[in-house]
Formats: structure tokens, C-alpha cells, sequence
């Protein structure tokens, strides 16, 4: 809905909401409000909302979106979604918009009917614009959906191409306020005659085709309606079969085709009036074919039937006209509706609501919804000369809401195989807010006298209000309802009535049992269905009747503290539970008199009616098996175990009871398994509440060592006894499931546990289980391993395990109790939960929950699980790489490719699906799982596999192969291969840590770049040999760049506080021997690498840590070198750019040789990163430097001159 006014507007939309009373309903809530109008001045005159089918097959027939479009008083006409998203605009005419109206596609009810097509017609003051509903359709979805691309890239919104459209130019009327688009119709050969006749004279011929023409009615003055039709198709003359035309006027204005189709017309023919307007095409001239002429009324809006026969037309007058589109006359008035809103309803014949001969196709009734708002009356009228069927007070300030138009997007081919939503009319009250619906039968349609189904729904009526009434005799109420089911003819009412009656809880049951026994004799009146119905619904009766008066002694004799309920809601309300139990209960005929009740389950509150006499020892249990075996109903149901194992009643009684209805089975043979006991058993495996489950068994296993005799009980008892360990376990294993995650943990829903989940789960189900109990858990891998390694000391020592310790605290005192419940669980399942098998899932658990939330790099943390067996790290590794890790890791690869530096956060979460910080620790992850790879495959051949195992009692396990076994079955890896991926990582890695410009594959020739990203398992091309000098260019700038970054970091950290400077250091150190080993690697000299690394140590004021990396260099003539020019960068810049030159300074200027100077002067201080340094630092760098060079050096006298100047410099300071 939308609700607009002057400039601004608000759009409201559907939503489930929950009132104060926790009752959930449709609300309209705002989803978007603002100012629509974009020019100064301009004002929303109409507004409409056209709802678009969805394309997709999942949701066909409903609708995808809603798209609003708006006139505005400056002729613009703009389409939004509803965020308020502006789709386009268009100026179409420079005229106020008057009125907005949509027609959509109509099935058609018969054969010869003209098939509607789509359209969108916007009224001017004097033109009529319509838009071809097709295009429209294609125009909005391909404008939204590039709307949505450019907001995910970030672009601007390219301008849609106009829209193409017809233009009419409406004469012959002095005022237009409203209209109506018919759509396409075809005259009759008597028309077409007739029509020609007029126009043409006597000598006029009439071609054999039939002209299909565009009908519009227009309301207003001058005449009151008029009538315009257009000819569809062709550009020549409607009459051109009509030999001699009149060429008037009146006829060639009045068949003219349409030539207003955007970019037909000449730029020339008209200019614009303002230049920031776009040009408006004109209209091409249609004139009236006839009208209503009234001088003195003007009409003030129209509304046409759904199925384009009539129409209502409200004037200002006060009456209320109905029009006949086809023969263009008016054939209703209804006077005293001043300011009247119209609306239709169109009502469908229900498949069940017609006579058996009643002619196919269904029939159709129209209904004219009036509200006259001075009146405060809502008025429905049956059409077209039907009388009122329905009036309703209303307020006076409401507002009829009728669209007349379904989902566009929809034509003959889309909506077959479902219906279309049906047109409703609304009635929107602004003082409650309320939005009602207007819903009209069909049967009042038709004639009330001659209507059976009125008469019998009038009966039915009668029949719900006397059962609502509180005080009724029981005689009257069963001849009433006896008298009113003999009545209806009709089988659908009377199966509803009957129905209605049965669910009366004022009934007695003896009136029920009568009625149902007359309908039963009276069989010429009743249909087959409800004779079945009849059939079950009595013996339902007489089974109540029959348990009611066996139990009629328990109600005296049992003491009120035992009871579950009292007896006067048991006696009142426990057949009407009975029978709602029975709801989903299917009829099957045994034979042709006999019909037996299957059914599946019963609710708790059946079993308690029909049992509670022998759970209390008061009714004999034989009586009862055998009233509910003449029913139909088995007394051995699975869930009666359960159900009736909480029922307040000792458990000497429980026993025995289920000792006598395990007796009842007389079929069972003492040497096989009893069916009563396997039900049970099926009962307990399956239930999620073990402690209620293992309770019923330990109590059934013991009625079976009282019911069997000892030398048959052996597989009877040796099943209940694997029952038992196993509801056992689970009861374990279900109560560390249940342990609530510490505060700050992931989280997440506690799955349901039961012996049968677990058995069909597979063998890997138990592990996975508590695998993501640890997640939810967040523990940590070092506390893990250490419960697991008491678990197995209490195990070798055959006492009891110790919990681990910790201080004492809340928080402490959950982790303890956490500790020795896993423990236990651990111990109940040696096999299933052994240590190796416990850490790969926990391991396969966080990688997948890293794979759903990718922010936070799990993988990184499990580093340790590797570390106890050494054939999982290879195995779950291998799985990891190629399920989660490959895809997010090639996408990276190929985004720092494409970008040839580090990417952004938008591009990274576009592309990788994680930010930039999280792709930095993913890609570091990557390297460590790599090396986890590598270094489990230098020492697998000496290992072997593993033997999986379950408990003996855990045998039969059946399911999906666990990741353990998936994991064993994995191929070896080719070591070349996971090292060259692994040199990628550290490259990524790298880059994305100190943020450096390259492109990673441009790293790797050709066969590299093909060995990526394939299968590690398999046995790829891998480079060789040595390297074309220009790609180990390319490597050697990038390590220098590393290197150079990291220095970076080191004196950033060294300038940093001392509170952060922790963090900054922090695995910091290994960057130069990764710089190296890469060199290595990649055919790079690591001599150039030490070279350089000392020199920018030197450069940042790091002279001692390149002292150490000096003592590494192998050239030191070329470091030599290098240091003397940056020992020069420091003395010009302590002699010559310092802001406070001293005089000792100036004085040591002069008396240097002038070579120096001149070499002093032309080095650039600019280019250090700290040229503050102290001259102590820069005496010792100097006096380093003469010793690495030789004395046949060609600077050695320079470096001489340069340690006299430093040291007289350093005697001064």
C-alpha cells in the first residue's frame, strides 16, 4: 500500500507480527518513506502498485516484487520498487497525470473468447498514453536488476533506454476525469455491415476480415461517457474495407491508426520548449465514436468489471450507473450515493457446490461493491438487475481499495497448471487502521428460492447457532438435529453439519449415537462417503460407551491424590479427546459390511482414558484388549511405554501393568523374540529422552525375566540387555551434549541424541558428535589433549580419571565439570572416542565452521591435533585442502593477480567472501597446512595405518562412512606439487602481509602457473632448470621489497610505545630466513638478499642487527660500497642539512679535501629512513667499513677521510 500526498510519500508492506495477546497477524508496517518529487513545483497526482510475477519455478504464480508507479502534475511518470528505488521516469506528456490504471492477463473462460493482453493506460487532461504490458514487464526487471549490480559494484546506475508507447489525442469531449481500457474486441459481421453502411453509403462493399480494434470509455463532460475505439496493427483506416469512405473529419479522426511510437516522429516536426526537458511526442487524433451525451451531468470516475462486460460510473449527481460495454448503453441506476467508491467481486462456483448436471465450464457470478461514504454504508448489489445481498455500517471516512488487475508478467503459457490470486476489495478504515476484505458467496448469486444449496446452508447456519447456545435440553437438541440432517440434501453441508455436531462438546453421547444410527438407516439420503464416515464415528461412539462403563468403578474407589484429572472433566471431555485422536485415521473395508479403523498413534490422553482402570488395578485388562481388538484397534502400540511410564502411579503398578499387557499377546512363542517386547524396544531406541527411555527398559527387561522361563530367555534377555548398555550410553552421551557453552563461545542448537540416530549415523556419528560439542565449547586443542592424556593415565592405572584442575571460580568450576563429564563419555566409548579419532573430527568440525564463517581462522588454531597420529595430518589435510580450502585460496590468488597488488576489503569479501585481515591469517594458514602436508608425508612409510574400531555394543552401526574412513582412503600426495602450492602461499602471504604491489603468477613461468590449483595427488609438469633472468628479476625486486618492508615494521616497533611494542615484534623474526629460504627457491642470489638487508638495517638505525647480518655476506667489496654511500648520507646530512649548523662544523668543512667535500655535497640525506643517528653509531659503521675493504680499494682513502671527519666531529660533540 502507499499513501501519498503533495511530494511526499510512504510505502507500506505486508508483515507477520504478534499482538499484545501473542496472536500472530498480517500488519502493514513502513518500509520506506520520503519526498518522490525530483522537480521544483511538482506534486504526486496518482499513484499505483503493480505486483510482478516471479520467473522462478520454485514460486511460480506468485508474485517476485511490487513495483510502484507515479503520475506526477508535471507529466512525469516514475516506477520504484519498494524501497523506494527509482526504477526510470519518463516525461510522456506536459500535462498533470489524472488517473493510472493497469489490465493484466485474464484466462479465458471459453474458447471464442479475445484473448487480453497486458497494458498500462495513464490518462492526461487530454491524451491517453498506454504502455504495452509485455515490455513494461522485461523494461522494470532488466532496470532492477542492473540497479542491484551497480549498488554490489559500487558504479554508478546507467540511464535506461524510454520506454515505447501510444499516444491518443481524445477529441470531441470538453472534460476527462476518468476512463477505462477495455482491451481488444472484434466486431460481428452484422456490426461490420451495418457500420459500413452508415459510413459508406449504399454502394459500400465489406471485406471478409473483421478489424480487431482497442476500446476506451472515458468519463466526464460533454458528453458524460464517451466511446473511442482504435484500430490494432495497421496504420490505415479502420473502414478501409469499405469502398467509398467519407473522407470526414469525424471518420478519418475516428480510424486512424496509432503513429505515436517513440522515435517514429522526425526531430524536426517539434521542438521542445525548454531545454532541460526531453522531448515530448505528440499525439495522433482520436475521436469519439459515440457517447451518453448529458449537458448538466459530468461524470467523476469509472470502474470496470474483471470480466470486461460492465461497468460502474459514479457522476456527481449522486447516482450510480451501470453500463453495458459492448452495446454501450446504460441498463442500471442507483440513486442517493453521493461521493460513491466502487468495487467489484467476481465469485467462482465451487467443484463441490453444483448439481451433478450441471454443464461444465463452471459458472461465474459479478457482485457491485458501493460504499457511500456520507451514508456510511457498504452496499452489495448482485448484477445485473439482481437485488442487495449484503450491507454493512461502516464509518464514514474509509476509503475503497479495488484494483482491478492481477500479477503482471503472467500470459497463457506461464499460468497453466495454477490459479491466479483473486481480485479483492478492501475497505481501509484510517480511524482503527483496519484493513477488511469483502468476501460474497456464490449461492447468493442465484434465485433464494429456487436455490437448494441457500436452503441448505440456511439450515446449517440454524443447526451452529442452537449448538452454541449454552442451556438446550438433550431431547430437543438430538429431534432438531435429527429434523435439520434429514433436511439438507445437499452431501457436502450435511457431512459439515454432521461434523459440527460430533465436535459439540454440549453433546451427550447418546444423542450422538441416535443421530449417527439415523443417518445409517436412512441410506437413500446418504451418499457413500459420509455412510463410511457414519460408520467409524459410531464405532468410536460405542467404544467410548463400552471402556466408560468398564471404567465406571475406578471414579468411587481411587483416591483423589492419584488421579491425573478429576472425574467430571474425564467423564465430560475424554470421548471428545478420543475422538480428536482420531482425526488422521484412515478407513479400509476388511469386507463389505465390516470397516476396521487403522491407525498410528494416540495421544497420551486416550491411553490414560482407556488403561487408567488397569494401571490402578480396578479393571480387568483382558476386557479392554479385547473391546478395543472388536474396534479395530490394536492395544500393542510402540509409544505406550513411554507415554504411560510418567503417569502418576507407583511403580509396583507400572510393572504389573506392563507384565499383564505383555501377557496379552497369547500369539507369542516362548523360543522367539516377543512382538510386544520388540515394539517396546523399537519405542525406546527411538525416543531423544534417554533417561525416560533407559528407565522404561530396565523396568521392561525385568517384566520379561518375570514373564519368560529360564530356558528360553537367552536372546530375549540378551537383547534387552544390549538395550540397556546402549540407552545407557547415549543417556551419557546425551548429558554432555546438553552442557551449555561458556560465555563467549560460538554457540549454537544442541542436537537431539537417541540410540537409532546414532546407529544410522554411522560409525564416525558419536565422534562428530562430541566434535561439535567441542566447538560449541570453543576449548582449547592444549586442554583437550591434556583431559584425553588423563583419560588414558586413568586407564593404564585402572582408577578413576581426575578432572583438570584450575583456579577456583564460576568459570573454573564449569570447565571442571565439563572435563570429567567428557571424560566419562570418553571412557563409555574407548573405541569410537579414541584420542586419534576424537581430534580429526574436532579438526574437520572447525574447518567446516570456518568454511561458514570465514571471518575467524580456526584452521591455524588446531595446529596441534596433527601431532598424534602421523597418518591423519596427511589424510585430513588432503581432505581439507580439497573440500574448503582450494576454491577461497585459488580466488585470492587470481584476485592479487588481477589487481597486481594487495586488495581491499571490498574486493576481498566481493571475491574471497573474508576481509582483508581474515584473508592475511587465512593465507598464513594455508602455508602452516601446507608444511603440515609435507612434513606427515617425509615419514608416512615408516607408520602404519591405523585399525578403527567401535564397541562391541555399537556394532551394527549402519550409515554414511565417517570422515576418519574417508580420510584413510585418500591417495598419497605428490610432494612437488604441495611445495610449489606452498611457495604461492608464502608469496600471498607475504604480500598481503606488508601490503606490497605484485602479481603472484607472474612470479612462475608457464608450467607453474599450469601446476596450480590441481589436485594434490596428482603428478604435474613441475618447472626445472634455471629460470629466464627476467622472471628472477621479478622475484628478486619482490624479496627485496619483503625485506625492505619488515625493516619497516622493526623500526616502527622500535619508535612504538612500550605497551604495544609486544605485539608488533611478535613473529617478526623469522621474515629474513623466510626471505632467504625463499630465494633459495626461487633461483635468487641470498647473498644479494643479506646485502640489501643490511643496507636498509643501516638505513633505518638498526646498526646492531646489521652487524650480525654482516658477519653472513660473502661479497663484502660490493657491501662495502653500498655502506660507504650511505655513511656519506649520514655526514652530509649531520654537516650540511641539519636546520643549526655549528661553527665547530662549518670550521671541519673547510679544512676537509675538497674531493670530499665536493662527494659530501652531492650525497642526498633524503633518501634515509632515520638519518638522526648517533655519531658513535656512524664512527663504528665507518671504522667496519675499512676493515672489509681492502687497502687496493678505489674508495679505501675515501673511507680514511671519512673516519678522520667523523671523529673529529665526535671529539667536539
Amino acid at each position: 500500500m502507499v499513501v501519498a500526498k503533495g511530494s511526499k510519500a510512504v510505502f507500506l508492506s505486508a508483515k507477520w507480527r504478534s499482538d499484545d495477546g501473542g496472536r500472530e497477524g498480517m500488519a502493514l508496517a513502513v518500509s520506506w518513506s520520503g519526498t518522490l518529487s525530483t522537480d521544483e513545483g511538482e506534486s504526486v497526482s496518482n499513484v499505483i502498485c503493480i505486483p510482478l510475477a516471479s520467473q522462478k519455478r520454485s514460486s511460480t504464480g506468485r508474485p517476485d516484487w511490487t513495483c510502484i508507479v507515479v503520475g506526477f502534475s508535471s507529466g512525469y511518470v516514475r516506477f520504484y520498487t519498494e524501497s523506494g528505488v527509482l526504477l526510470l521516469a519518463q516525461l510522456l506528456n506536459e500535462d498533470p497525470v489524472l488517473r493510472l490504471k493497469c489490465r493484466t492477463y485474464e484466462i479465458p473462460r471459453h474458447p471464442g473468447v479475445t484473448e487480453q493482453h497486458e497494458e498500462l493506460s495513464i490518462l492526461y487532461p487530454a491524451a491517453l498514453v498506454t504502455i504495452d504490458g509485455f515490455s513494461l514487464f522485461q523494461s522494470l526487471r532488466a532496470c532492477r536488476n542492473q540497479v542491484a549490480r551497480a549498488a554490489a559494484a559500487g558504479s554508478e546506475v546507467v540511464q535506461p533506454p524510454p520506454l515505447a508507447y501510444k499516444k491518443w489525442g481524445l477529441q470531441d469531449m470538453d472534460a476527462i476525469v476518468d476512463h477505462s481500457s477495455v482491451g481488444i474486441m472484434t466486431l460481428c459481421v452484422f456490426d461490420q455491415m451495418r457500420n459500413a453502411s452508415i459510413l459508406g453509403g449504399f454502394h459500400a462493399s465489406v471485406k471478409g476480415s473483421l478489424p480487431a480494434m482497442s476500446q476506451y470509455i472515458t468519463v466526464g463532460g460533454g458528453p458524460y461517457t464517451g466511446f473511442y475505439y482504435a484500430i490494432e496493427g495497421s496504420s490505415q483506416p479502420l473502414l478501409s474495407h469499405v469502398a467509398l469512405a467519407v473522407a470526414s473529419k469525424l471518420t478519418s479522426a475516428l480510424f486512424t491508426a496509432a503513429s505515436g511510437w517513440l522515435g517514429w516522429k522526425k526531430q524536426n516536426e517539434e521542438e521542445p520548449t525548454q531545454k532541460q526537458k526531453p522531448k515530448v511526442e505528440p499525439a495522433t487524433p482520436l475521436a469519439v465514436r459515440f457517447g451518453l451525451p448529458d449537458s448538466r451531468r459530468h461524470g467523476e470516475s469509472i470502474c470496470l468489471s474483471p470480466c470486461n462486460t460492465l461497468a460502474g460510473v459514479t457522476d456527481d449527481f449522486g447516482r450510480v450507473m451501470l453500463l453495458d460495454v459492448g452495446r454501450g448503453i446504460a441498463i442500471r441506476m442507483w440513486k442517493g450515493y453521493r461521493d460513491a467508491q466502487l468495487g467489484w467481486v467476481q465469485v467462482s462456483e465451487g467443484r463441490g457446490e453444483s448439481s451433478p448436471s450441471a454443464p461444465l465450464p463452471r459458472r461465474h457470478a459479478q457482485f457491485l461493491v458501493i460504499y457511500a461514504p456520507r451514508r456510511g454504508i457498504l452496499e452489495v448489489w448482485g448484477t445485473q438487475q439482481g437485488p442487495r445481498v449484503g450491507a454493512f455500517t461502516v464509518g464514514k471516512h474509509c476509503r475503497l481499495l479495488y484494483a482491478g488487475y492481477r500479477l503482471m508478467g503472467v500470459n497463457s503459457v506461464t499460468s497453466q497448471g495454477w490459479q491466479l490470486h483473486t481480485q479483492q476489495v478492501c475497505l481501509f478504515d484510517p480511524a482503527t487502521g483496519a484493513l477488511r476484505t469483502v468476501t460474497v458467496p456464490f449461492h447468493l448469486a442465484l434465485s433464494d428460492k429456487k436455490s437448494e444449496r441457500a436452503k441448505d446452508l440456511h439450515l446449517l447456519k440454524r443447526l451452529t447457532t442452537l449448538l452454541k447456545s449454552r442451556e438446550l435440553e438433550p431431547d430437543y437438541l438430538e429431534s432438531e438435529a435429527q429434523r435439520v440432517l434429514l433436511d439438507i440434501k445437499h452431501p457436502a453441508i450435511k457431512k459439515q453439519a454432521l461434523e459440527s455436531l460430533l465436535a459439540n462438546k454440549n453433546a451427550p453421547v447418546s444423542c450422538l449415537t441416535n443421530i449417527t444410527r439415523l443417518l445409517l438407516a436412512n441410506r437413500e439420503a446418504v451418499d457413500e462417503a459420509l455412510l463410511q464416515l457414519c460408520s467409524s464415528q459410531l464405532k468410536l461412539l460405542q467404544l467410548y460407551t463400552d471402556i466408560q462403563q468398564l471404567h465406571s468403578t475406578v471414579e468411587a474407589s481411587t483416591d483423589a491424590h492419584t488421579k491425573p484429572v478429576s472425574a467430571e472433566p474425564l467423564r465430560i471431555h475424554t470421548h471428545f479427546v478420543l475422538l480428536s485422536s482420531f482425526k488422521t485415521a484412515t478407513f479400509s473395508l476388511r469386507s463389505v459390511a465390516k470397516c476396521v479403523l487403522v491407525h498410528a498413534t494416540l495421544k497420551l490422553e486416550t491411553y490414560v482414558f482407556l488403561f487408567w482402570g488397569c494401571l490402578t488395578g480396578e479393571s480387568p485388562l483382558q476386557k479392554v484388549c479385547d473391546t478395543l481388538q472388536e474396534t479395530g484397534i490394536s492395544p500393542h502400540h510402540p509409544p505406550l511405554s513411554s507415554l504411560l511410564w510418567w503417569t502418576p502411579i507407583d511403580f509396583q503398578r507400572r510393572l504389573c501393568f506392563f507384565l499383564s499387557l505383555g501377557a496379552v499377546e497369547s500369539s507369542w512363542d516362548m523360543q522367539c523374540v516377543s512382538p510386544w517386547w520388540q515394539q517396546v524396544r523399537s519405542a525406546c531406541v527411538q525416543s531423544h529422552s534417554a533417561a525416560a527411555a533407559l528407565l522404561a527398559a530396565i523396568v521392561a527387561h525385568r517384566a520379561a525375566k518375570f514373564q519368560s522361563e529360564w530356558e528360553a530367555v537367552s536372546l530375549e534377555l540378551e537383547q534387552w540387555a544390549v538395550c540397556v548398555r546402549q540407552l545407557e550410553d547415549v543417556l551419557a552421551l546425551q548429558t554432555l551434549l546438553c552442557v551449555a557453552p561458556l560465555k563467549g563461545t560460538p554457540g549454537g542448537a544442541t542436537p537431539h541424541c537417541s540410540v537409532k540416530a546414532l546407529l544410522e549415523g554411522g560409525r564416525g556419528c558419536i565422534a562428530d558428535s562430541v566434535a561439535k560439542w567441542v566447538f560449541r565449547q570453543d576449548l582449547a586443542p592444549e586442554g583437550l589433549k591434556d583431559m584425553l592424556q588423563r583419560r588414558g593415565e586413568a586407564q593404564r592405572t585402572e582408577q578413576p580419571s581426575q578432572p583438570v584442575l584450575r583456579e577456583k571460580s564460576q568459570e573454573d568450576a564449569d570447565f571442571n565439570k565439563a572435563a570429567e563429564l567428557l571424560v566419562s563419555v570418553c571412557q563409555r566409548f574407548p573405541d569410537s572416542l579414541s584420542p586419534d579419532l576424537l581430534f580429526a573430527h574436532c579438526c574437520w568440525e572447525y574447518v567446516v565452521q570456518w568454511n561458514k564463517y570465514p571471518e575467524v581462522c580456526w584452521v591455524r588454531q588446531y595446529r596441534i591435533v596433527f601431532n598424534i597420529h602421523a597418518v591423519f595430518p596427511q589424510c585430513i589435510s588432503s581432505m581439507m585442502w580439497n573440500t574448503f580450502i582450494v576454491k577461497r585460496f585459488s580466488a585470492a590468488a587470481f584476485l592479487m593477480e588481477k589487481v597486481g597488488k594487495a586488495p581491499k576489503e571490498r574486493l576481498c569479501r566481493r571475491d574471497v567472501g573474508m576481509g582483508d585481515g581474515a584473508m592475511t591469517s587465512f593465507l598464513g594458514s594455508c602455508v602452516e597446512l601446507l608444511q603440515i602436508l609435507m612434513e606427515a608425508d617425509s615419514g608416512i612409510e615408516e607408520v602404519t595405518p591405523p585399525e578403527l574400531c567401535v564397541e562391541e555394543v555399537w556394532g551394527g552401526a549402519e550409515g554414511p562412512a565417517s570422515i576418519v574412513e574417508l580420510a584413510l582412503e585418500q591417495r598419497g600426495i605428490h610432494y612437488p606439487l604441495v611445495q610449489h602450492h606452498c611457495l604461492l602461499a608464502t608469496l600471498l602471504h607475504t604480500a598481503m602481509t606488508f601490503n606490497l604491489r605484485v602479481k603472484p603468477l607472474s612470479l612462475f613461468d608457464s608450467k607453474g602457473k599450469s601446476a596450480f590449483f590441481r589436485e594434490l595427488v596428482s603428478i604435474q609438469l613441475m618447472p626445472s632448470g634455471d629460470m629466464d633472468p627476467g622472471l628472477v628479476s621479478l622475484r628478486q625486486e619482490f624479496l627485496l621489497r619483503v625485506l625492505t618492508g619488515w625493516v619497516k615494521t622493526q623500526s616502527e616497533a622500535g619508535m612504538a610505545p612500550a605497551s604495544t611494542r609486544l605485539d608488533l615484534e611478535s613473529g617478526d623474526e623469522m621474515w629474513p630466513s623466510l626471505c632467504l629460504d625463499l630465494g633459495t627457491l626461487l633461483q635468487v642470489n641470498p647473498d644479494i638478499l643479506r646485502r640489501h638487508l643490511v643496507c636498509e638495517l643501516y638505513n633505518q638505525g638498526l646498526d646492531p642487527r646489521a652487524e650480525q647480518v654482516m658477519l653472513e655476506v660473502e661479497d663484502k667489496d660490493v657491501l662495502g660500497s653500498q655502506l660507504l654511500v650511505l655513511t656519506g648520507q649520514r655526514l652530509s646530512y649531520s654537516l650540511l642539512h641539519t636546520q643549526t649548523q655549528t661553527k665547530p662544523a662549518m670550521e671541519l668543512l673547510a679544512r676537509l679535501p675538497p674531493t670530499l667535500c665536493t662527494w659530501l655535497k652531492a650525497m642526498d640525506p633524503s633518501e634515509l629512513g632515520c638519518p638522526s643517528v648517533p655519531l658513535s653509531q656512524t664512527s663504528r659503521l665507518v671504522s667496519r667499513l675499512i676493515e672489509i675493504l681492502p687497502e687496493n680499494h678505489g674508495q679505501y682513502s675515501l673511507a680514511l677521510h671519512l673516519l678522520e671527519a667523523v671523529e673529529v666531529l665526535q671529539g667536539e660533540d
